[in-house]
């Protein structure tokens, strides 16, 4: 039974994209892998952008220091 984690910054991904992920990911599998579809689960993890780091940068601070709370990083 395939298990798909997905993770992706907490920037706004819509109830509809999330469906098209789980959708596409499960489709891939049975596809690829000939996988059962009931037995494929996927899960989609919103990583907020100050607990995802890059190049040793959060990437709060990389996308210029707004992160995804609408707090900046000199705000307090």
């Amino acid at each position: 039974m395939p298990y798909i984690r997905i993770e992706v910054t907490r920037e706004g991904v819509t109830l509809a994209q999330k469906k098209q992920l789980i959708a596409e990911a499960t489709e891939l599998m049975v596809r690829v892998l000939n996988k059962d579809p009931a037995a494929t689960f996927v899960v989609i993890q919103e990583i907020a952008t100050d607990d995802w780091g890059v190049g040793g940068r959060t990437v709060t601070e990389l996308r210029g220091g707004k992160s995804d709370s609408g707090v900046g990083l000199h705000d307090g």
